[in-house]
């Protein structure tokens, strides 16, 4: 009960920052509509709620599932299992993540149906699915995470030369999507599973992070690679209502439960069917310990099933209707100050931040707090939705012009930043853009966009998540940096 009561307020003094800004909005500057608001507020009940279930779920079945994966793929000792099961476990956690399924219906809808859904769901998970795998291979051999890094993004930007605009920002806002509510925990459990198996203590806890980061440069790759083959010469953007205008304030979130039911269960399907092969091949887990693994899986199903229902239903309306409203406003000061406010807090009620958090503090015994790391991820979101309003209200800002720079400064910075840190900040960049992100400030860049005149939809719209991943990097190599020097000045006290 202890475990629930925790959880429980650690969910609700994250969603409560979210709640308590859109009312003095809409009390103050940007009055919406009364059953919009009303809706809002269930959504962040049921949020709360969801999220305490998901997150006891994973902490059950997810994480386990992925230590006992990791562990044994490893225990083989053969190079093609561990690389096969990579190919294998990156494609459907990919497919089933929630965030990427936000992210493709957004696609969809915005062209059009010029870029169907499903096949940035299929190409995205391909790609997340190869990355995986080398990743595997990385920690077999010993590869150092800064190398592996600088090819892969020389790879990535020799690609966005010949990218479209539409294209580059799609490519580089499914990198943050794939890697959220589902995919975090089961990465971070199978990277500590495979890293734990090395007898060097030091190099086990380094390679414990950088998986989510690799497997989300997959997802860029992928959909780079699609522009060359598929890219339109010309989109069509639209921007619709995502829930009906019914007057009503329960039928909407009525109307979306079938949908969501089916995607919460394809979210967990996968892993439940992986659970269940892997168990009668690898683990041979007593009646008792499966028992908890699929208690955890069952709560991890309701509890996403209630969280989804309540970020859609109840969030991303609300999330249109502020950018629209402050993106009319004469004093554009508003709108840049409201968008860097709901970055940080936002990133607060993103549940694979709470993993990533508390599996920082876990592996490094305490050394690093996750309280310092939510106030890094928190300043760095902020600055990327605070940016991203600005290439909304600014037309010759183009999307490169943020990640060019931003990138080269992230991969300089891997030379003076400790690798624990590089891998952490990588990873971070993957885990701060999960539904929340993807919904409510997808929601409000995308409405910015559609009433700013001389902002571009397709091109505009888009890129938020891509600011979103990158900015953590920066701010958490950072606070790496300041760890190294503070670690420096107390050896030499001791000496």
């Amino acid at each position: 009960m202890n475990v629930i009561t925790s959880k429980f307020k650690d969910v609700f003094f994250s969603v409560l920052p979210i709640t308590i800004i859109v009312l003095v909005l809409n009390f103050t500057i940007s009055p919406m509509d009364t059953v919009l608001i009303v809706r809002f507020l269930i959504g962040s009940i049921l949020v709360i709620i969801g999220l305490t279930i998901f997150l006891l779920g994973v902490d059950i079945g997810i994480t386990p599932l992925g230590d006992y994966t990791g562990s044994s793929l490893a225990k083989t000792n053969k190079l093609w299992i561990v690389l096969s099961g990579g190919l294998i476990l990156g494609f459907f956690i990919s497919i089933a993540e929630p965030g990427l399924m936000v992210l493709a219906s957004q696609v969809n809808l915005v062209t059009s149906g010029q870029i169907p859904g499903m096949m940035i769901l299929i190409v995205v998970s391909i790609g997340l699915a190869i990355i995986l795998s080398l990743g595997f291979l990385r920690v077999f051999f010993n590869i150092p995470l800064y190398k592996f890094l600088l090819a892969i993004y020389f790879l990535i930007f020799l690609l966005a030369i010949f990218a479209s605009r539409e294209f580059l920002a799609i490519a580089f806002d499914a990198s943050g999507a794939t890697t959220g509510i589902m995919a975090v925990p089961f990465i971070l459990a199978l990277s500590v599973g495979i890293s734990k198996l090395k007898k060097d203590s030091k190099a086990s806890e380094n390679d414990s992070f950088g998986l989510v980061a690799l497997a989300s440069s997959g997802a860029i790759i992928a959909v780079l690679v699609l522009d060359i083959f598929i890219s339109p010469d010309e989109f069509t953007a639209a921007l619709e209502s995502r829930i009906s205008d019914s007057k009503s304030i329960i039928k909407p979130f009525i109307k979306i439960i079938p949908t969501y039911l089916l995607e919460s269960f394809m979210a967990i399907l996968p892993l439940f069917v992986i659970l269940l092969v892997l168990n009668k091949i690898f683990f041979n887990l007593k009646k008792k310990e499966l028992r908890k693994l699929l208690t955890g899986f069952t709560f991890a199903f309701v509890g996403l099933l209630v969280f989804l229902i309540g970020v859609n239903a109840g969030f991303m309306d609300v999330g249109t209707s502020l950018g629209n409203n402050l993106a009319l406003l004469d004093n554009k000061a508003y709108i840049i100050v409201i968008g860097f406010v709901i970055g940080a807090v936002t990133i607060l009620a993103e549940p694979a931040v709470y993993v990533l958090t508390h599996q920082i503090e876990d592996v490094t015994s305490g050394y690093v707090k996750r309280k310092a790391v939510s106030a890094t991820l928190a300043i760095g979101v902020g600055l990327a939705v605070a940016l991203s309003v600005i290439r909304v209200l600014v037309p010759g800002i183009q999307l490169w012009h943020y990640l060019l720079p931003g990138y080269i400064i992230c991969l300089t910075m891997m030379f003076f930043t400790p690798e624990l840190f590089v891998g952490i900040a990588f990873d971070a960049g993957g885990v701060a853009t999960g539904p929340v992100t993807a919904t409510f400030t997808l929601a409000f860049i995308q409405g910015a966009a559609h009433a700013f005149e001389g902002a571009d939809l397709m091109a505009d719209g888009f890129g938020m998540i891509a600011m979103v991943a990158m900015m953590p990097i920066i701010t958490l190599q950072g606070l790496g940096m300041i760890f190294a020097i503070k670690t420096k000045g107390a050896e030499k006290e001791d000496d």
